[in-house]
């Protein structure tokens, strides 16, 4: 695998920014590591951080490098800092950034496919939150989305902004929401997006998700699987021994890698 610490301007946020890519390089002479199929244009996963996290922590905390080489898929691992994947009432429009901007600008410097069937989508916590907004908001984009431990109920935290216990002060969630703390029925509401799309007679992405049984967000990734269940959209779920920890997330990600519907030879 090749590794860019990819540095570049973003119009949208109107600053220079940060990601790390991993890129396939089909090669023999490398020791320990195997070399893939030489592709003109390669699939592609985004994968996302969580709310304490940045760019780097996928490639700090997992062997993330060692199983997309195996699958021979490219890995973009960008930064949002504590955005919540939104555009922020108060500061910057990282979801424009991460659903528009990103991807079109990765797609046009790299060799990454822009077809709908090679591009997916994952992420941990806050980040898993994000990856099945991507599915769900722009399924015409996205053939599969994982969320690993996502913290997928937004409503709710809306309404619990400021309670004690919170690691997001009432201050935070007024710069990324807006004074009113609405989030109900709008697009940033998953099981919003997820009725919108059950209606729609365009395309589904894949769903899966996972979460420890001693993962204080279980119950977020319960409910919106008995959500999915009732509108009769399919998702895989994996639920079993895990905290909200790396070990888990380490362990989660080859079995999401598995999981993808990647085209062609390896």
């Amino acid at each position: 695998m090749a590794f860019l610490d990819f540095h570049f301007f973003s119009e949208t946020l109107g600053l220079t920014c940060s990601a790390w890519i991993l890129i396939p390089q089909p090669a023999v002479g490398q020791i320990g590591m195997d070399g893939g199929v030489s592709r003109e244009k390669y699939p592609t996963l985004y994968l996302l951080h969580g709310l304490s996290d940045d760019h780097t922590i996928w490639m700090r905390r997992t062997s993330i490098e060692r199983y997309a080489a195996a699958k021979n898929i490219a890995v973009v691992m960008p930064a949002v800092g504590r955005s919540f994947y939104q555009d922020m009432a108060s500061g910057q429009k990282y979801w424009t950034f991460v659903s528009e901007e990103l991807p079109a600008l990765c797609e046009r410097l790299l060799p990454l496919s822009t077809e709908r069937a090679d591009r997916f989508a994952a992420g941990l916590s806050m980040g898993g939150y994000g990856a099945l907004r991507l599915g769900l908001a722009k399924p015409e984009r996205f053939a599969a989305v994982a969320s690993l431990s996502g913290a997928l109920d937004m409503p709710r935290r809306a309404r619990e902004a400021g309670k004690q216990g919170s690691r997001i002060s009432l201050d935070e969630w007024i710069g990324i929401l807006g004074p009113k703390l609405k989030i109900e029925g709008s697009d940033a509401d998953l099981q919003f997006l997820a009725r919108k799309l059950a209606a729609s007679s365009g395309p589904k992405p894949g769903i899966y998700l996972a979460c420890g049984t001693e993962d204080e967000l279980l119950e977020d990734s319960r409910a919106f699987r008995r959500h999915l269940e009732g509108l009769r959209l399919p998702a895989t779920y994996v639920e079993g021994p895990g905290a909200h920890e790396w070990g888990y997330w380490d362990a989660q990600i080859q079995r999401v890698l598995n999981w993808l519907p990647i085209r062609g030879k390896m």
